[in-house]
């Protein structure tokens, strides 16, 4: 059975992670993963395996790691199809994906120091560990340069997914692993989109994961 400081920080980051339930989130997982870990099965939200032993209470500091980015499969294909002169180059990738991950680091950090906890450059007996990647990255209309200037539209910003993955910073014993979805509402109309937009958009999507985060540390430290 998990123990209560491990189910608090699972149930918060699945409540506060995504506005629709996915579909991998409704098949049928193991009990228990290959890593020995116990699926979380008191959510709908999000596939998250746990370690029943582990104990959230003694981190005071977090080390975050610098999260990997990467786009859906065929994204740039893709966008790229129809006649428009806007084609997205690697290079546009590139920028997207670093824009990402720094507007992930921000956002997390700002939470978790508001909520004083320390960053950490290094490990340490009261450091937790934090790996996250962004993978199937879909942005719906990225605004990048053509020949000349071009708008982009689209209802939703997009859609991503966090794979977020907690270890304790001195032993790397792995604490728990969440895979979560995360789209952008639809306006129900075309909106005009760029890069600042975009970015805003996709800081507001993050900011429940980090809350989420955040209000967990607390609750396993304030039981």
């Amino acid at each position: 059975m998990l123990s209560r400081k491990v189910s608090l920080v699972l149930v918060a980051v699945l409540l506060g992670a995504a506005m629709f339930s996915p579909a991998w989130a409704k098949k049928s997982l193991p009990a228990v993963n290959d890593e020995g870990m116990e699926l979380v099965k008191d959510s709908k939200l999000a596939t998250v395996y746990a370690d029943p032993g582990a104990d959230l209470s003694i981190y005071n500091k977090i080390l975050l790691q610098d999260a990997t980015v990467a786009f859906r499969k065929n994204w740039q294909r893709d966008q790229n199809r129809g006649i428009s002169s806007l084609r997205v180059k690697t290079r546009d990738m590139e920028r997207i994906q670093e824009s990402v991950a720094t507007t992930f680091r921000e956002v997390f950090t700002k939470e978790l120091v508001d909520g004083g906890y320390e960053m950490a450059e290094e490990a340490g007996p009261d450091v937790l560990l934090v790996t996250p990647a962004i993978i199937d990255l879909d942005v719906h209309a990225p605004d990048v340069q053509g020949a000349s200037r071009t708008y982009s539209y689209s209802e939703s910003a997009g859609e991503m997914t966090l794979k977020l993955e907690l270890f304790d910073s001195i032993t790397n014993d792995k604490i728990a692993t969440a895979t979560d979805r995360k789209k952008d509402y639809r306006a129900g109309y075309l909106q005009w989109r760029t890069r600042v937009s975009n970015t805003a958009d996709a800081r507001r999507m993050m900011s429940s994961w980090a809350k989420a985060l955040r209000t967990a540390l607390d609750e396993a430290r304030n039981p």
